[in-house]
């Protein structure tokens, strides 16, 4: 044997223990690594962009409903004008009216009510808060009636009607509450909540 042939072997014969010692990752194993990396990556930028998506589709249909904020409070002072108009001809003054004041009445009358249509149309919906409860969140008080016959914080009259749009209050309803009646007891009160669940 020659010097060189002894040393190969030898040389190969340490290769297998240097080789048992420190396993080099097969080429499989890094790209079965990279791959799950890759595919880490992926699923997360999809839930990214579904989120986003869901995201997006909320701000539109907030948007669509809630742009309108500012243009239908101004709307609000329109409606009420028309109905300050109606309220200041007394029902007997428009019975006995003659036929051009008549049509005049009808057509604000008429009036009215396709710009409350409109509103609604858009989100924005009224309502007149008289013999609820009042609660503070959508109703504004603007003062107490002395009146034993109907429970204490009830609403007795409503001096202008609320409206919201969509689930937010767009403008409180001024109302007139009851003061000095009997209080509602709250077991009566939680009986009529599961009543009207029911």
């Amino acid at each position: 044997m020659t010097r060189e042939t002894a040393r190969a072997e030898d040389e190969a014969a340490d290769k297998p223990e240097a080789a048992a010692a420190a396993p080099e990752p097969t080429p499989s194993t890094a790209l079965e690594r990279e791959h799950a990396e890759m595919k880490d990556r992926l699923l997360r930028t999809l839930a990214e962009m579904e989120n986003l998506r869901k995201r997006t589709e909320r701000e539109v249909a907030e948007s669509r409903l809630y742009g309108v904020t500012s243009f239908a409070r101004d709307m609000l002072g329109v409606a009420d004008n028309m109905r300050r108009a109606l309220e200041a001809l007394p029902p007997q003054a428009r019975a006995s009216a003659e036929p051009g004041i008549k049509a005049l009445v009808e057509g604000v009358e008429l009036t009215e009510r396709e710009l409350l249509k409109a509103l609604e149309k858009n989100g924005v919906r009224q309502f007149t808060p008289h013999g609820e409860k009042f609660d503070p969140n959508v109703h504004q008080a603007m003062f107490e009636v002395p009146d034993p016959s109907v429970p204490a914080g009830s609403i007795v009259q409503v001096v202008q009607p609320g409206y919201m749009i969509g689930e937010r209050v767009l403008r409180p309803a001024l109302v007139g509450v009851s003061k000095g009646g009997p209080k509602v007891a709250p077991n009566a009160a939680s009986s009529n909540d599961n009543k009207a669940a029911v």
